[in-house]
């Protein structure tokens, strides 16, 4: 499956001379499945009133509540995937795996990857699949819950799917390889490739960037 969503550029008066810390000085908004960017001023009354991620009630592999207060102050990336899948799934939780690295010791980055196949990844499920997988429970969070939740957030919220205007149901597959990079504020600042190193390293980048707005 591939991305379906272009990488977008940024305006040239935004860029830095520095590759290594990002492409840009500071990160675009993202409010609809076009994933148009928006060149707003961080902070600004404009920022203050666009899209957001809204509030949620999932379950990670310790069976602990999450909401959006469990990510309050925090920079968070997100995807979505399932412990069974023999596609996609393993690579992203590779690369997803080199940004724990990354930011292990980085309190304000979390990881957060919702099931698609909540019914089947159970807390018990997708604890075994945590430790399988050497991921840290305080850094990264897999969660289930109501697929109608996970459906509607991945969709309608996060717009992680490519296919634009088409119209789904919960009985409608979601399988998506995108991350995407949620700021302090809930609001989309990213989407990259979670099959792509190179989209990976990027998203490093771009969460060091992001930082800097405090």
């Amino acid at each position: 499956m591939g991305c379906g969503k272009k990488n977008t550029s940024p305006d040239s008066k935004n860029i830095v001379k520095s590759e290594k810390e990002s492409r840009v000085e500071y990160l675009p908004f993202f409010k609809d499945p076009s994933f148009t960017p928006h060149w707003l001023v961080p902070k600004s009354k404009e920022v203050a009133e666009f899209h957001k991620i809204p509030d949620f009630t999932l379950i990670n592999q310790n069976g602990d509540t999450l909401t959006q207060k469990s990510f309050d102050g925090k920079i968070y990336i997100t995807d979505f995937f399932f412990t069974t899948c023999p596609g996609i799934c393993p690579k992203m939780t590779d690369n997803m795996s080199i940004l724990q690295k990354e930011f292990i010791d980085d309190q304000d980055i979390l990881l957060l990857s919702h099931s698609v196949t909540p019914g089947i990844d159970s807390v018990s499920v997708l604890k075994e699949y945590a430790s399988y997988r050497d991921i840290q429970d305080d850094k990264w969070h897999l969660v289930t819950g109501k697929r109608e939740e996970i459906y509607s957030l991945g969709r309608n919220y996060y717009f992680v799917e490519e296919d634009l205007g088409v119209e789904k149901d919960t009985n409608d597959f979601l399988h998506t390889e995108n991350f995407l990079l949620i700021d302090k504020n809930k609001h989309i600042r990213g989407i990259y490739n979670g099959l792509n190193k190179t989209s990976i390293n990027q998203l490093i980048a771009d969460v060091k960037t992001l930082k800097k707005e405090g």
